[in-house]
């Protein structure tokens, strides 16, 4: 018996990138964005400078929902009608209900045994990274089992951070006081935010003080040399919205500490930018 044909799919918020999306022929499916009364899909029908526009005109703040069960089943059916099995990649399963959600879905009865959730853990490009492994597997001819199999050992290994400029957005967004985001302010702190990869929830971790031209590449430095034994192959630079002078030096301190096979500079979500704010920044990357 044949195997089936096996489509490669994420949330929107993976932020993989135009050029990688095409490369894996990656199908996207968006989160939903609610802004002044208006539903939205995720880098769609809206983009990250009207959201960020609409908060320093109006201090209108978005929110973000969910994929619901019903939407991933509608979205699933017709690649398995089709004859094919889907692995589909969601957002964190701490920071969103969408896994959950796609879980359920998946467990329809016409759907059963032909899509694979996968929790990334993560956020952002450390989803990104784990679509990249997948989408090589699929090209190395595995079937989506065995796909989904292999992902567990990946998943931990995915690394994400990123330095916030500015605590206004969590702030509005009830993430952090507003004593905390003063006091930040005050001191030009710049946090970095981590994510856990064994389930996707977010801490503070080193706080950095000082403007982002001499926080980044010092934030660079620490990330790349936390970790023994970085896989090569591909690190992202990921920014909501930023000055270009910013990335250029970031991949500059990149590239001073280690050689990557492909450097990818792609920009965050709706869902994931709305969050953190202007002028966020991380590198994301995998270890061995």
């Amino acid at each position: 018996m044949a195997q089936r044909k096996v489509i490669l799919s994420a949330d929107s918020t993976c932020d993989l990138g135009e050029e990688l999306k095409a490369r894996y022929n990656v199908q996207y499916y968006p989160f939903h964005i609610i802004l002044e009364g208006k539903q939205y899909q995720d880098n769609v029908d809206i983009h990250v400078q009207e959201i960020y526009q609409a908060y320093y005109d109006r201090k209108s703040l978005p929110q973000t929902a969910a994929i619901n069960v019903g939407e991933y089943a509608d979205y699933f059916r017709p690649f398995v009608e089709a004859g094919c099995d889907v692995i589909h990649f969601c957002l964190g399963g701490a920071l969103s209900s969408a896994q959950k959600n796609c879980v359920l879905a998946s467990r329809e009865p016409e759907l059963a045994g032909h899509v694979f959730p996968i929790d990334s853990c993560s956020l952002s490009t450390g989803i990104a990274l784990q679509v990249i492994e997948a989408g090589d597997r699929i090209q190395a001819g595995m079937s989506a089992a065995e796909i989904a199999q292999a992902m567990k050992a990946i998943v931990p290994r995915c690394h994400a951070s990123f330095i916030l400029d500015t605590l206004e957005f969590m702030k509005a967004g009830g993430r952090c006081s507003s004593v905390v985001a003063f006091g930040a302010n005050l001191l030009s702190l710049k946090p970095c935010i981590e994510v856990d990869n064994t389930d996707g929830s977010m801490h503070v971790g080193k706080k950095y003080r000082g403007t982002l031209k001499k926080v980044l590449p010092l934030y660079v430095k620490d990330k790349l040399a936390q970790y023994p034994s970085i896989k090569r192959d591909h690190l992202f630079i990921t920014y909501s919205t930023i000055d270009p002078s910013y990335v250029e030096l970031v991949r500059q301190a990149v590239e001073e500490v280690m050689d990557f096979k492909e450097i990818h500079v792609t920009t965050a979500s709706c869902t994931i930018a709305c969050h953190c704010g202007p002028n966020t920044l991380g590198i994301l990357f995998e270890t061995q």
